[in-house]
């Protein structure tokens, strides 16, 4: 099934998936998932409902919403997804995830606005999209630029704009946040001395992290407004003069 399905996905987005894992799969990509993970589980902690879908091109086991029954991987066909398809075409109906999470999906896809309208549509009213993505206005969005590596061909698209097109989308945005402030460096002995610094940012949450992590609400449709019937205009009431009566003709 999964051979088949390789050969039916485009080689195109296939390769990028693949070459994302891969970059993810080393030291530089594995330090940054670590620091993703400890603050996509503060979040996922509060939710709760019948469906959490996950996509995104890590082959690390993501975490899960203790408060959610069912949590799937969709995605590439690749070891770890259960729900395999091609980016703009989720096999799930309209309205039926409480909570979807994409971790690095428009980092790295062929059409971010695409797969962000085929997150979105799947999102019941009053869930969440969770999207973790690449800070361009950071260390690692500098590295990015000048990488020869997968991470060259991430998108870095800001936290500002992906706030933009939910908004268009009908999305409400609860949170952001930052993470991931020291450089992408493979080097464990400069991570350890810049493990300070890391602490020190994050509470102050500026917004240099190397990733950022979006909450949005979808926005429940409220019930229609009846139109009133038209009411047609009548006619004005006059009032007429009252008759006088004279006293003086009153027989007595």
């Amino acid at each position: 099934m999964t051979d088949e399905a390789f050969a039916q996905a485009d080689p195109e987005w296939l390769a990028l998936i693949s070459s994302a894992r891969e970059w993810l799969s080393g030291p530089v990509g594995q330090f940054l998932l670590e620091e993703e993970r400890r603050m996509l589980e503060d979040e996922l902690g509060r939710f709760f409902g019948g469906y959490l879908v996950h996509y995104g091109p890590s082959a690390q086991t993501p975490p899960s919403a203790p408060q959610v029954q069912r949590n799937v991987r969709l995605g590439a066909p690749l070891p770890g997804v259960e729900i395999v398809c091609e980016e703009q075409a989720w096999p799930l109906s309209e309205h039926a995830a409480d909570v979807v999470v994409m971790q690095h999906g428009l980092d790295f896809c062929l059409s971010p606005h695409g797969l962000l309208r085929e997150a979105a549509s799947s999102v019941r009213p009053g869930g969440h999209l969770v999207i973790i993505g690449i800070n361009p206005w950071s260390s690692w969005g500098l590295r990015h630029v000048f990488a020869s590596d997968a991470l060259r061909q991430a998108r870095c698209i800001s936290a500002s704009r992906v706030g933009d097109w939910l908004n268009l989308l009908g999305f409400a945005l609860e949170k952001r946040r930052f993470g991931c402030y020291r450089p992408p460096l493979a080097s464990p002995k400069w991570q350890a001395r810049l493990a300070g610094w890391e602490r020190k940012a994050g509470d102050w949450q500026l917004s240099g992290g190397g990733f950022y992590l979006l909450v949005a609400r979808k926005i429940a449709v409220g019930l229609r407004p009846v139109r009133q019937a038209r009411r047609e205009p009548m006619g004005k009431l006059i009032p007429l003069p009252m008759a006088k009566v004279n006293r003086r003709h009153i027989e007595p």
